[in-house]
Protein backbone atom coordinates (compact mmCIF):
# COMPACT_ATOMS: atom_id res chain seq x y z
CA UNK A 1 0.00 0.00 0.00
CA UNK A 2 2.69 2.63 0.62
CA UNK A 3 4.95 1.76 -2.26
CA UNK A 4 1.69 2.81 -4.58
CA UNK A 5 0.88 5.32 -2.53
CA UNK A 6 4.36 6.71 -3.22
CA UNK A 7 4.10 5.83 -6.99
CA UNK A 8 0.93 7.61 -7.08
CA UNK A 9 2.88 10.97 -5.39
CA UNK A 10 5.66 10.83 -7.40
CA UNK A 11 3.66 10.31 -10.45
CA UNK A 12 1.43 13.26 -9.85
CA UNK A 13 4.76 15.12 -8.93
CA UNK A 14 5.93 14.31 -12.71
CA UNK A 15 3.17 15.43 -13.73
CA UNK A 16 2.50 18.94 -12.20
CA UNK A 17 6.30 19.36 -12.87
CA UNK A 18 5.78 18.70 -16.82
CA UNK A 19 2.88 20.91 -16.71
CA UNK A 20 4.90 23.80 -14.45
CA UNK A 21 7.83 23.05 -17.02
CA UNK A 22 5.51 23.98 -19.99
CA UNK A 23 3.71 27.12 -18.19
CA UNK A 24 7.70 28.33 -17.84
CA UNK A 25 8.65 27.53 -21.68
CA UNK A 26 4.99 29.43 -22.45
CA UNK A 27 5.53 32.66 -20.82
CA UNK A 28 9.41 32.56 -22.09
CA UNK A 29 7.24 32.00 -25.89
CA UNK A 30 5.83 34.82 -24.77
CA UNK A 31 8.61 37.00 -24.16
CA UNK A 32 10.19 36.04 -27.19
CA UNK A 33 7.63 37.42 -29.11
CA UNK A 34 7.98 41.04 -27.51
CA UNK A 35 11.07 42.56 -29.25
CA UNK A 36 9.24 45.79 -29.28
CA UNK A 37 8.24 45.63 -25.34
CA UNK A 38 9.39 49.39 -24.34
CA UNK A 39 7.79 51.01 -27.17
CA UNK A 40 4.22 48.19 -26.68
CA UNK A 41 4.36 48.77 -22.87
CA UNK A 42 4.25 53.04 -23.63
CA UNK A 43 1.30 51.84 -25.83
CA UNK A 44 -0.14 50.18 -23.19
CA UNK A 45 0.05 53.28 -20.20
CA UNK A 46 -1.72 55.51 -22.93
CA UNK A 47 -4.35 53.05 -23.55
CA UNK A 48 -5.42 51.53 -20.01
CA UNK A 49 -4.50 54.65 -18.25
CA UNK A 50 -5.64 57.24 -19.91
CA UNK A 51 -7.95 56.13 -22.97
CA UNK A 52 -9.89 53.46 -21.24
CA UNK A 53 -9.81 55.40 -17.78
CA UNK A 54 -10.98 58.89 -19.45
CA UNK A 55 -13.01 57.79 -22.14
CA UNK A 56 -13.67 54.23 -23.38
CA UNK A 57 -15.30 52.33 -19.86
CA UNK A 58 -17.00 55.61 -18.68
CA UNK A 59 -18.80 55.43 -22.12
CA UNK A 60 -19.44 52.25 -22.00
CA UNK A 61 -20.84 52.27 -18.35
CA UNK A 62 -23.24 55.23 -19.95
CA UNK A 63 -24.18 52.82 -22.97
CA UNK A 64 -24.52 49.99 -20.88
CA UNK A 65 -26.74 51.57 -18.09
CA UNK A 66 -29.01 53.88 -20.47
CA UNK A 67 -29.13 51.64 -24.09
CA UNK A 68 -32.01 48.99 -23.92
CA UNK A 69 -30.88 45.45 -23.85
CA UNK A 70 -32.74 45.04 -26.87
CA UNK A 71 -31.20 47.93 -28.98
CA UNK A 72 -28.02 46.67 -27.31
CA UNK A 73 -28.43 42.85 -28.74
CA UNK A 74 -30.09 44.06 -32.14
CA UNK A 75 -27.31 46.79 -33.48
CA UNK A 76 -24.32 43.93 -31.74
CA UNK A 77 -26.24 41.25 -34.19
CA UNK A 78 -26.21 43.98 -37.16
CA UNK A 79 -22.53 44.66 -36.53
CA UNK A 80 -21.51 40.96 -36.59
CA UNK A 81 -23.83 39.84 -39.23
CA UNK A 82 -21.32 41.48 -41.91
CA UNK A 83 -18.52 39.26 -40.52
CA UNK A 84 -20.55 36.43 -41.53
CA UNK A 85 -19.16 36.32 -45.41
CA UNK A 86 -15.63 36.64 -43.53
CA UNK A 87 -16.68 33.32 -41.41
CA UNK A 88 -17.78 31.68 -44.47
CA UNK A 89 -14.51 31.87 -46.36
CA UNK A 90 -12.04 31.36 -43.68
CA UNK A 91 -14.02 28.12 -42.31
CA UNK A 92 -13.84 27.10 -46.08
CA UNK A 93 -10.03 27.97 -46.23
CA UNK A 94 -9.95 25.64 -42.71
CA UNK A 95 -11.51 23.21 -44.48
CA UNK A 96 -14.74 23.03 -41.83
CA UNK A 97 -16.94 22.54 -44.93
CA UNK A 98 -20.04 22.24 -42.47
CA UNK A 99 -19.38 24.99 -40.16
CA UNK A 100 -18.83 27.17 -43.82
CA UNK A 101 -22.09 26.22 -45.08
CA UNK A 102 -23.60 27.36 -41.84
CA UNK A 103 -22.12 30.88 -41.57
CA UNK A 104 -23.34 31.32 -45.17
CA UNK A 105 -26.65 30.27 -43.95
CA UNK A 106 -26.61 32.33 -41.11
CA UNK A 107 -25.79 35.50 -43.26
CA UNK A 108 -28.66 34.75 -45.48
CA UNK A 109 -31.26 34.19 -42.66
CA UNK A 110 -30.38 37.12 -41.00
CA UNK A 111 -29.94 39.52 -43.68
CA UNK A 112 -33.38 38.73 -44.90
CA UNK A 113 -35.92 37.54 -42.00
CA UNK A 114 -33.35 39.07 -39.54
CA UNK A 115 -33.93 42.37 -40.79
CA UNK A 116 -30.21 43.13 -42.44
CA UNK A 117 -29.51 41.07 -39.01
CA UNK A 118 -30.97 43.04 -36.47
CA UNK A 119 -32.32 39.87 -34.78
CA UNK A 120 -30.62 36.66 -35.07
CA UNK A 121 -32.86 33.97 -36.23
CA UNK A 122 -30.25 32.00 -37.32
CA UNK A 123 -29.39 31.29 -34.33
CA UNK A 124 -32.95 30.09 -33.08
CA UNK A 125 -32.98 27.83 -35.82
CA UNK A 126 -29.80 25.78 -33.77
CA UNK A 127 -27.63 27.57 -36.18
CA UNK A 128 -24.80 28.86 -33.89
CA UNK A 129 -22.61 31.29 -35.35
CA UNK A 130 -18.97 30.10 -36.26
CA UNK A 131 -16.33 32.83 -35.65
CA UNK A 132 -13.08 32.13 -37.67
CA UNK A 133 -10.67 35.63 -39.01
CA UNK A 134 -7.98 35.53 -41.09
CA UNK A 135 -5.54 35.44 -38.69
CA UNK A 136 -6.35 32.40 -37.14
CA UNK A 137 -6.67 30.55 -40.82
CA UNK A 138 -3.11 31.65 -40.98
CA UNK A 139 -2.33 30.01 -37.74
CA UNK A 140 -3.89 26.87 -39.18
CA UNK A 141 -1.96 27.41 -42.06
CA UNK A 142 1.68 27.15 -39.67
CA UNK A 143 2.26 30.73 -39.61
CA UNK A 144 3.82 32.00 -36.64
CA UNK A 145 2.65 35.00 -34.54
CA UNK A 146 4.98 37.27 -34.93
CA UNK A 147 5.70 39.87 -33.15
CA UNK A 148 3.42 40.86 -30.30
CA UNK A 149 1.74 44.30 -30.94
CA UNK A 150 0.26 47.35 -28.45
CA UNK A 151 -1.88 49.03 -30.77
CA UNK A 152 -3.03 52.59 -29.66
CA UNK A 153 -7.00 52.69 -29.58
CA UNK A 154 -7.27 49.40 -30.22
CA UNK A 155 -5.39 47.14 -27.88
CA UNK A 156 -2.89 43.81 -28.05
CA UNK A 157 -2.86 42.15 -31.35
CA UNK A 158 0.42 40.51 -33.06
CA UNK A 159 1.71 40.79 -36.98
CA UNK A 160 -0.24 37.93 -37.86
CA UNK A 161 -3.60 39.32 -36.70
CA UNK A 162 -3.43 42.63 -37.55
CA UNK A 163 -2.20 41.08 -41.22
CA UNK A 164 -5.66 38.97 -41.25
CA UNK A 165 -7.51 42.00 -39.93
CA UNK A 166 -6.69 43.97 -42.82
CA UNK A 167 -7.70 40.86 -45.44
CA UNK A 168 -10.78 40.57 -43.38
CA UNK A 169 -11.79 44.25 -43.47
CA UNK A 170 -12.10 43.30 -47.64
CA UNK A 171 -14.50 41.23 -47.60
CA UNK A 172 -17.91 42.12 -48.79
CA UNK A 173 -20.31 43.60 -47.61
CA UNK A 174 -17.36 45.40 -44.74
CA UNK A 175 -15.42 46.77 -47.93
CA UNK A 176 -18.02 48.46 -49.65
CA UNK A 177 -19.46 50.76 -46.28
CA UNK A 178 -18.69 53.90 -45.71
CA UNK A 179 -16.61 55.50 -43.29
CA UNK A 180 -19.27 56.85 -41.69
CA UNK A 181 -20.77 53.32 -41.11
CA UNK A 182 -17.16 51.21 -40.59
CA UNK A 183 -16.91 53.96 -37.66
CA UNK A 184 -20.26 52.91 -36.23
CA UNK A 185 -20.06 49.43 -36.42
CA UNK A 186 -16.45 49.29 -34.81
CA UNK A 187 -17.65 51.25 -31.92
CA UNK A 188 -20.53 49.35 -31.13
CA UNK A 189 -17.69 46.15 -31.47
CA UNK A 190 -15.54 48.20 -29.02
CA UNK A 191 -18.41 48.87 -26.54
CA UNK A 192 -19.93 45.47 -26.16
CA UNK A 193 -16.08 44.31 -25.91
CA UNK A 194 -15.63 46.41 -22.85
CA UNK A 195 -19.12 45.53 -21.50
CA UNK A 196 -17.62 42.18 -21.82
CA UNK A 197 -14.46 42.93 -19.88
CA UNK A 198 -16.17 44.56 -17.15
CA UNK A 199 -16.67 41.52 -14.58
CA UNK A 200 -12.83 40.39 -15.51
CA UNK A 201 -11.16 44.03 -15.05
CA UNK A 202 -10.17 43.83 -11.34
CA UNK A 203 -8.31 40.91 -12.24
CA UNK A 204 -5.77 43.54 -14.51
CA UNK A 205 -6.06 45.77 -11.40
CA UNK A 206 -4.73 43.36 -9.02
CA UNK A 207 -2.01 41.99 -11.16
CA UNK A 208 1.73 42.82 -10.45
CA UNK A 209 2.39 43.77 -13.91
CA UNK A 210 -0.70 44.76 -16.04
CA UNK A 211 0.89 44.33 -19.30
CA UNK A 212 2.70 41.56 -18.95
CA UNK A 213 -0.51 40.04 -17.65
CA UNK A 214 -2.50 41.20 -20.32
CA UNK A 215 -0.05 39.54 -22.98
CA UNK A 216 0.18 36.02 -21.51
CA UNK A 217 -3.80 36.20 -21.69
CA UNK A 218 -3.76 37.86 -25.27
CA UNK A 219 -1.19 34.70 -26.29
CA UNK A 220 -3.13 31.95 -24.31
CA UNK A 221 -6.70 32.93 -25.88
CA UNK A 222 -5.16 33.41 -29.65
CA UNK A 223 -3.50 29.53 -29.30
CA UNK A 224 -7.04 28.24 -27.83
CA UNK A 225 -9.13 30.22 -30.86
CA UNK A 226 -6.77 28.59 -33.61
CA UNK A 227 -6.60 25.30 -31.77
CA UNK A 228 -10.49 25.77 -31.51
CA UNK A 229 -10.05 24.87 -27.73
CA UNK A 230 -7.98 21.97 -28.08
CA UNK A 231 -5.18 21.59 -24.95
CA UNK A 232 -2.17 20.42 -26.13
CA UNK A 233 -0.95 17.67 -23.81
CA UNK A 234 2.36 18.70 -22.60
CA UNK A 235 5.32 16.45 -23.45
CA UNK A 236 7.75 14.16 -20.95
CA UNK A 237 10.43 13.94 -21.57
CA UNK A 238 12.72 10.84 -22.18
CA UNK A 239 13.56 10.31 -18.27
CA UNK A 240 10.09 11.04 -17.54
CA UNK A 241 8.06 8.85 -19.84
CA UNK A 242 10.86 6.10 -18.42
CA UNK A 243 10.03 6.77 -14.99
CA UNK A 244 5.78 6.97 -15.88
CA UNK A 245 6.08 3.43 -17.51
CA UNK A 246 8.50 1.75 -14.25
CA UNK A 247 5.57 2.90 -12.08
CA UNK A 248 2.65 1.93 -14.16
CA UNK A 249 4.15 -1.67 -14.41
CA UNK A 250 4.19 -1.68 -10.31
CA UNK A 251 0.42 -0.84 -10.56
Amino acid sequence: MKSKFFGILVLLLLTSACASNQQVQEQAQASNKDPLESVNRTFWEFNWDILDKHVLRPVTVAYVDYTPELVRGSLYNAVRNLDEPGNTLNNLLQGKMSDSLVSLSRFALNSTFGILGLFDVANDLGLERKREDFGETLGKWGVDTGAYLMIPGMGPSDVRSTSGDIVDSSYWPIDDLNIYFTVFSGAIKALEARAQLMAQEQLIYDSLDSYAFVKDVYFQDLAHKVTDGKVQEPELTSEEDAELDALLEEF
